[in-house]
C-alpha cells in the first residue's frame, strides 16, 4: 500500500492515516533516508516517488497531542493547591501552551516549504486559517469555561508570519533572540510609561476591534511582543531533519538542559534580589513564572518544549502500535482543544474545588478524547475542524 507524502496532490494521508500508522510501524518505513543515513520511524511514510517530499512527521502529533492534554490540564484546574495533586497540574502550566506554540511554528515552515525552493506562498491557505481560528477563538472565549483561549494570537501569528516564510534561517534565529530578549523590556516599558497595568483580558467576538488588537498583540495572555519568540523558533526548527535521531537526541537532552538552567537562574536571583513585586517593574526580568511574559520564562519554558517535541520523536517509534492513540489525538488537536473548551464550561464549571478532583476530571477527560480520536480516525481521514481548516488547500487539488 502506498501512503501518498505531504506536498503530493490530493494533501496529506489520502489513505486511513490509521492504516499508515500501523503500517509505518510494522513494515520499519522511513527508518532509513535514500542517501543511507538512519532517521527515525516517526515518520508516517515516507514515499520516494514523491519527488523527496516528506512524509508526515507523526512524532510532532504526539508533541501535539501533549500539548493538548497538557493544556487540559491547566484549564480544568484548580492550580493553587500545594498538595502533592496542585503539584502535579502546576507542571505543564506555562510550558504547554508553549509546546502548542512551539508546534505550531514547525506546521507552518512545513506549509511553506515549497516558498522557500522557489515556489509560490500559500497565502490562501494561510489566511483562510488565520480568519477561520480567530473568528474560533473569539467566539469560544464567550463560553463560561475561564480559559484565555490561545486561538486568536494562532491568527495574528499565522499572518505575520508570511513575510518571514522565505526569510533566511539565520534571521529567523536572530528575530527569536530579539523578541526573547527585548519583547519583555518593551512590554514592561510600555505599563511603565502609561502608568497602567494590561489587563490580560483575552478578546472576545463582542469587543471592538481596536481592544482585539490591543488584547492580540499587547495588553493580553498572549502578546504577540513575547509570543512571536517561541513561534520563530518553531519555524526554525521546521527547517530541520527533524526524523533524524540524532537530532533528537539534542533537542531532547538540550532542550533538558536550558530548561533547568533558567529555572536555576530564576531561583537563585529570587534568593539574591528577594521575590518580585505584584506589578510588573524591572524586577520581573529575572522571574520564571508562568505567562510572566518574561526571557526567563520564554526561553525555559520553550527549552522544556523542545525538551518533550525531542522525547516524543525519540519514544514514538519504540512505542509501536501503542502509540497510535496518541498520534490520533495529537492529528485532531484542533478539535480536541475547541471541544474541551465546551466541556469545561458545561460539564465541569463551577468545579473543581481541589487540586485532586481537578486531576481526576483531567485524567478522565483525556482517556474519553483519546479514545474518540482513535476511534473517528478509523473512519475518517482527518477531524471536523481540521477538514475546514484545510478547505482552500482540497479545492486547489
Amino acid at each position: 500500500m502506498r501512503v501518498r507524502a505531504v506536498g503530493e496532490r490530493g494533501g496529506e494521508h489520502a489513505t486511513n492515516p490509521a492504516a499508515s500508522y500501523i503500517e509505518a510501524v510494522t513494515t520499519g518505513t522511513g527508518s532509513e533516508r535514500q542517501d543511507g543515513a538512519p532517521v527515525s520511524s516517526a515518520r508516517a511514510a515516507s514515499s520516494p516517488a514523491a519527488g523527496g517530499s516528506a512524509g508526515r512527521i507523526i512524532g510532532l502529533d504526539a508533541a501535539r497531542a501533549a500539548a493538548i492534554l497538557g493544556m487540559l490540564a491547566v484549564n480544568v484546574g484548580p492550580l493553587a493547591d500545594d498538595a502533592l495533586a496542585g503539584k502535579v497540574m502546576r507542571i505543564p502550566h506555562g510550558r504547554a501552551s508553549l509546546l502548542f506554540v512551539l508546534l505550531a511554528g514547525i506546521g507552518y515552515s512545513l506549509l511553506t516549504r515549497h516558498a522557500r525552493a522557489g515556489g509560490p506562498l500559500p497565502w490562501r491557505q494561510v489566511v483562510w486559517r488565520a480568519v477561520f481560528l480567530g473568528l474560533i477563538g473569539l467566539s469560544t472565549q464567550l463560553l463560561g469555561h475561564g480559559v484565555d483561549v490561545i486561538l486568536t494570537v494562532y491568527a495574528a501569528l499565522f499572518l505575520l508570519a508570511l513575510i518571514l516564510a522565505r526569510a533566511p534561517t539565520w534571521s529567523l534565529l536572530a528575530l527569536v533572540a530579539v523578541t526573547a530578549l527585548l519583547g519583555p523590556v518593551v512590554w514592561l516599558a510600555l505599563q511603565h510609561a502609561t502608568g497602567q497595568v494590561f489587563d490580560r483580558e483575552a478578546p472576545t467576538l463582542l469587543d471592538p476591534p481596536v481592544q482585539i488588537l490591543a488584547a492580540t498583540f499587547l495588553t493580553g495572555p498572549y502578546p504577540v511582543l513575547t509570543w512571536l519568540a517561541p513561534f520563530v523558533f518553531g519555524m526554525w526548527l521546521g527547517r530541520l531533519a527533524l526524523d533524524d535521531r540524532r537530532l533528537q537526541l539534542r533537542l531532547a537532552g538540550w532542550g533538558l538542559v536550558v530548561a533547568l538552567v533558567a529555572e536555576a537562574v530564576a531561583r537563585f536571583a529570587e534568593v539574591v534580589v528577594g521575590p518580585t513585586g505584584e506589578d510588573p517593574g524591572t524586577d520581573w526580568l529575572l522571574s520564571s513564572v508562568a505567562h510572566s511574559q518574561m526571557p526567563l520564562w520564554l526561553i525555559g519554558g520553550t527549552a522544556a518544549a523542545v525538551a518533550v517535541l525531542g522525547g516524543m520523536l525519540l519514544a514514538l517509534p519504540h512505542l509501536g502500535r501503542l502509540g497510535w492513540p496518541l498520534v490520533a489525538t495529537g492529528q485532531l488537536a484542533l478539535t480536541v482543544y475547541v471541544v474541551h473548551l465546551f466541556a469545561v464550561a458545561w460539564l465541569v464549571r463551577p468545579g473543581p474545588q481541589t487540586a485532586a478532583g481537578g486531576l481526576v476530571i483531567s485524567m478522565v477527560m483525556a482517556v474519553v478524547f483519546i479514545a474518540a480520536c482513535t476511534i473517528w480516525l478509523r473512519f475518517w481521514s482527518r477531524g471536523p475542524l481540521e477538514a475546514l481548516l484545510r478547505l482552500p488547500s482540497r479545492r486547489a487539488t
